[in-house]
């Protein structure tokens, strides 16, 4: 299946059946699902790879059940990874353990600890056998293309000059910070994030463990991801005190390191500057509206997420599988309608809102008390929580499936 091209005096032009800007784990995942099903589709993803160092790791097992439901997840399992079994943490000196992911009676019962960028070459590696599909890097996506009241596709920059894309439907996948949803006129409900964080790496021996996931002391807070052969770590702070922080100089924020998470020490030094610490700033909020006619938004431009529980990466991709369950079968009448959109949002709204609540509650009853400086002394759920094994069942299912989790309905064509 070719794509149709032309050249013109104002750059080159493309006609596809959808359009979708940002290669990340929804772009990635809808097109995929889009071109199994015969759909001529584009990715445009601005950079020259995947490579972001602020994208997250866990890849959830609703994910994997996805895989699964593909026949991807043998091979899937073999890009190197590691197994999170127990989110295990510390309040202050007392261990806690908020759930356990082998109760769960799925395929993977864990949460794979995987470079966002692995995922998605893999998805760009299995999805090149699809001739419908076309991803095309180092492309942004600068303007939404208009006819009357209806989108129809972009003009974006390229190496090569300007590429005007003609769609059907246009998809908005481009994050948080998304252009399209902006010059769409879309409204966003600012839930709110009262913290910050600061994203930095530290060397470790591969030998080395630590079952602890998150670390919280009076004024501090830690997670570390262990990515075989170095720490990922994210330093939780209040919100907008990144400069109290440099303030207190370089050597003093180690120290705090260090002291929180012993394991660190050795390697401490690794950071090095402030430049090895990265700052991301933290949103929550949500679309009013997901789509136009001729345009939808999904993943962070529809929604963005804390990144308390990891589950970033696996609403997008619930959103990507969701969307193509519903429009897959509405291009062959030309194009999805105003209300196909619609549904898409009427689908993954209420996992959306019943995530983003529960998100913000462990935020400012939990994470905002302990950089208060309050009494570390764990609330009295996550006590039972910790006391009561099937319990931790019930948070893993929360926490690794989530709500309402989607399955693929869309075919592939042969």
């Amino acid at each position: 299946m070719s794509f149709e091209s032309s050249s013109e005096s104002a750059g080159r032009s493309l006609s596809v059946q959808c359009c979708i800007v940002g290669g990340g784990p929804a772009g990635m995942m809808l097109g995929y699902l889009l071109g199994r099903s015969g759909i001529r589709t584009i990715v445009l993803e601005k950079h020259a790879d995947f490579f972001r160092d602020f994208r997250g790791d866990t890849v959830h097992p609703s994910t994997m059940q996805v895989m699964q439901e593909l026949g991807l997840l043998d091979d899937f399992l073999k890009i190197p990874h590691q197994k999170l079994t127990q989110m295990q943490g510390v309040f202050g000196a007392t261990p806690i353990r908020i759930a356990d992911l082998s109760r769960l009676k799925t395929q993977c019962p864990f949460i794979a600890l995987m470079p966002q960028w692995d995922f998605l070459n893999f998805l760009e590696t299995k999805g090149a056998r699809f001739p419908s599909l076309q991803i095309m890097k180092s492309t942004e996506a600068t303007e939404l293309v208009r006819d009357s009241e209806r989108i129809t596709g972009v003009v974006a920059a390229t190496q090569q000059g300007p590429l005007h894309v003609t769609a059907d439907l246009t998809v908005a996948c481009d994050g948080r910070h998304s252009i399209l949803r902006e010059q769409a006129g879309l409204k966003s409900e600012d839930i709110g994030a009262p913290i910050d964080v600061l994203w930095f790496r530290v060397g470790k021996q591969k030998a080395d463990s630590d079952g602890i996931f998150a670390r919280l002391q009076r004024g501090q807070m830690m997670v570390t991801i262990d990515r075989d052969d170095y720490w990922q770590c994210a330093y939780v702070i209040a919100k907008g005190k990144i400069d109290d922080i440099k303030a207190r100089g370089l050597d003093a924020f180690r120290e705090n390191v260090a002291s929180l998470v012993p394991i660190l020490r050795d390697h401490i030094g690794d950071v090095k500057s402030w430049d090895d610490v990265k700052l991301l700033t933290v949103r929550i909020d949500r679309l009013t509206q997901w789509a136009l006619p001729g345009l939808l938004c999904i993943g962070d431009a529809a929604h963005a997420m804390s990144p308390v529980g990891g589950v970033g990466v696996n609403l997008a991709v619930q959103d990507a599988v969701a969307a193509a369950n519903i429009l897959f079968d509405k291009f062959g009448a030309g194009e999805p309608s105003l209300d196909d959109l619609e549904d898409v949002q009427q689908r993954r709204l209420f996992p959306t809102q019943v995530t983003q609540v529960m998100q913000t509650v462990v935020q400012d009853r939990i994470i905002n008390r302990a950089l208060s400086g309050e009494d570390l002394k764990p609330p009295f759920a996550v006590r039972v929580i910790n006391a009561l094994p099937w319990l931790q069942g019930l948070t893993a299912r929360l926490l690794g499936i989530g709500v309402r989790p989607e399955h693929v309905r869309s075919v592939e064509k042969t």
